[in-house]
């Protein structure tokens, strides 16, 4: 079997573990707010901060993985982000959870995703998309088994022991899926797609491929509006996504819905987020990527706008489900594109810049969130701005245009 599906597996798994764990952190927001007697914006400020520093760390991600590869970077995040969770578990002022998980967190994770990857995406060219969806996607079934989980520690014993078990857990599995990587097949003698000889990047449609098809250096590529149009798409798509995230827990149990109950839409977001990311994924690479992510977008707009006169569990849950599909599409469509336009000789170091702007946004997200409510009372403002975000993305991938070959 060609090693390149060892590298998604690995990938897949990480991003189960790593990401997962991070998209947890709704369901500790309101036992963190009552235990340390902090309001809904400064709690959403720990996160906000974490998502902030992993913006600064993705910018270094790219070309340290590029410097030591993919396996010595992936046990460093490991050891992070086990630490980060075990002194988090022991914090007693809320001051101290902005350095046990802000700083050591995104110490641990703010690679991850362009680890992930930029990883397979050189051992891959006519599957990009679909091996993108799949690794991609381990975020999302993370989120899907990991919050129920955390929710029942929690509420069997207290927040402080579910971070233990989460610290055990990604400190172990971070580091033994990292063992796996390789940097690119080249290093075992191998071509990407397991090809017998070098590739063409064909396999998609003309649309697909409405980009260069040669492989670009960062300074290049910073030159090229393809670039600054994918780095904002990402910056709003993951505003809006993150600004639910966050508060989609709080906001349902706020209107009496239990925190059981209300972690379940957590996790059919994340289970349908693997979906989508899978399904679109795969789709992109026969039908084309700009049409179906600006499709996407759409159809994520109009799930926020249900969202915003949501009040009753089924219309949670009925919320859930196409705002996970379609983020998930957009999102792996999005990463798929960045090895489209710019190649994959530099594409750590320029998938890190341009995730910074995923992570700015998933900076942005929550504070927002947590403003508009410690303002209001509610979170309607907030929705409607994590709407017209969408709305914004949509239009500006509509921009990209093909440009000459290098």
């Amino acid at each position: 079997m060609f090693y390149g599906w060892a590298i998604v597996g690995s990938g897949f798994f990480m991003s189960i573990i790593g990401i997962g764990s991070r998209y947890c952190y709704g369901v500790f927001l309101k036992s963190l707010e009552v235990e340390f007697g902090i309001t809904r914006m400064m709690t959403s400020s720990i996160f906000s901060l974490y998502m902030l520093l992993c913006s600064i760390i993705a910018v270094f991600s790219g070309w340290a993985m590029d410097e030591y590869g993919p396996k010595r970077v992936g046990i460093f995040m490991g050891t992070f982000t086990g630490l980060s969770f075990f002194l988090t578990s022991m914090a007693n002022s809320a001051w101290q959870l902005f350095i046990t998980y802000s700083l050591l967190f995104s110490l641990g994770t703010g690679a991850i995703y362009t680890i992930v990857n930029s990883t397979v995406s050189k051992w891959f060219v006519k599957k990009r998309g679909l091996v993108v969806g799949i690794t991609s996607s381990g975020g999302g079934l993370g989120t899907f088994i990991m919050a129920p989980i955390m929710t029942y520690l929690i509420s069997s014993f207290d927040w402080r022991t579910a971070f233990i078990v989460l610290g055990f857990f990604t400190w172990i599995g971070i580091g033994a899926m990292s063992l796996l990587l390789r940097r690119d097949p080249h290093d075992l003698g191998l071509l990407p797609d397991g090809d017998q000889s070098e590739p063409v990047q064909g396999g998609v449609t003309k649309e697909a491929w409405e980009v260069p098809r040669g492989d670009f250096s960062p300074g290049q590529a910073y030159k090229m509006s393809q670039f600054w149009i994918l780095g904002f798409s990402w910056l709003l798509l993951s505003l809006s996504f993150h600004l639910i995230f966050v508060h989609i827990v709080p906001y349902a149990v706020d209107q009496g819905i239990s925190p059981m109950d209300a972690s379940f839409i957590l996790s059919l977001i994340g289970i349908s987020n693997v979906l989508g990311r899978i399904v679109l994924g795969k789709l992109s690479d026969l039908v084309g990527r700009k049409s179906l992510a600006i499709t996407s977008a759409l159809i994520q707009a109009g799930a926020l706008l249900w969202l915003m006169w949501t009040h009753r569990l089924w219309m949670l849950y009925v919320f859930a489900i196409p705002f996970g599909f379609t983020f998930g599409g957009s999102s792996a469509m999005i990463t798929a594109l960045v090895g489209d336009i710019f190649g994959t000789r530099n594409l750590g170091v320029i998938m890190g810049i341009l995730i910074a702007g995923f992570a700015l946004g998933a900076a942005i997200g929550p504070a927002i969130g947590g403003y508009v409510f410690d303002v209001s009372g509610q979170y309607f403002m907030a929705f409607v701005a994590g709407t017209f975000s969408i709305l914004i993305t949509a239009f500006i991938i509509a921009l990209i245009r093909r440009v000459p070959d290098q």
